[in-house]
């Protein structure tokens, strides 16, 4: 009787390995695309912002449940028209037809109007206050570029700090894998980020490290936001668009709390018209 042998398994990346290494990937591809279109301004930038938009929009009313055609088309012409209004500098007629936008998502919905009005309200801000920060034609590439480079600093710290040293979670309800060495290490980072900005000569050195702060938290809040309205409806990805990192809202949660900060922080400070240079000029 000859003897049975087990078949030898195969050798393989581990799923955490190849998930890092899609995310790398599909990093290395993003980042370059948004860095290019934020420097050469204008449509281009307010385009990229559209189209964020919308695919957040829709994102979102899948997570919701809320998967209406009539209503999903409402949002995203207005998301459309208002971009087109954005990149021609009519702000108060983005805002018009965010309202009519609005009115329509709030007719056109069958049952609870909370979650769709909520979610068109979440992607307009997010494009208003991208548009709004690149449009200085001095300052706008710096502040948007600082922005950007917070997010991605503040992620990558994240991850590795998180990977790394473990210890207590976050915020466990929410998000299990989040640690409060992550939340340090992506602080860590960002603090790196704007070190950099005023050793370049741009911003006095604790106004810009206050500000990278600030940007940081807020930043990890926004994905911790996302996260928890995911958990509420019971979604792990806000959809499969992005290799290794889930959807357009997986990918841009914290730079959306992010550039909404920056935004309030630059019409406070230097007004409508002057958003950029309110943010960078301390």
């Amino acid at each position: 009787m000859s003897e049975q042998k087990t078949p030898p398994q195969s050798v393989g990346v581990k799923p955490e390995s190849s998930n890092l290494w899609m995310r790398v990937l599909a990093a290395a591809v993003m980042a370059p695309l948004a860095i290019l279109l934020a420097w050469a301004g204008g449509w281009f930038w307010a385009a990229l912002a559209t189209l964020a938009a919308i695919g957040m929009y829709v994102e979102w009313l899948s997570i919701v449940g809320t998967q209406q055609s009539r209503l999903a088309a409402s949002g995203v012409a207005a998301l459309l028209i208002a971009g087109i209004c954005l990149a021609l500098e009519h702000h108060g007629g983005a805002l018009i037809v965010y309202g009519i936008g609005l009115v329509a998502v709030v007719l056109l919905t069958r049952g609870d109007r909370r979650w769709p009005v909520s979610g068109l309200l979440y992607a307009a801000v997010a494009q208003i206050a991208a548009v709004l920060v690149r449009q200085d034609p001095v300052w706008g590439w710096s502040a948007l570029l600082f922005v950007m480079l917070v997010v991605w600093a503040t992620d990558i710290g994240g991850y590795f700090a998180g990977r790394t040293i473990g210890g207590p979670k976050l915020w466990v309800r929410v998000s299990p894998k989040k640690t409060w060495a992550g939340a340090i290490g992506g602080l860590t980072g960002s603090l790196i980020v704007a070190a950099g900005f005023s050793a370049s000569g741009i911003g006095r050195m604790v106004s810009m490290l206050l500000l990278a702060a600030a940007l940081s938290v807020v930043s990890q809040l926004g994905d911790l936001f996302e996260s928890a309205v995911k958990r509420r409806f019971g979604v792990k990805d806000s959809s499969h668009l992005i290799p290794g990192h889930g959807g357009v809202l997986d990918r841009i949660d914290g730079f959306v709390a992010a550039i909404v900060l920056a935004a309030i922080i630059g019409v406070m400070r230097g007004g409508a018209d002057g958003v950029a240079r309110g943010l960078m000029v301390w």
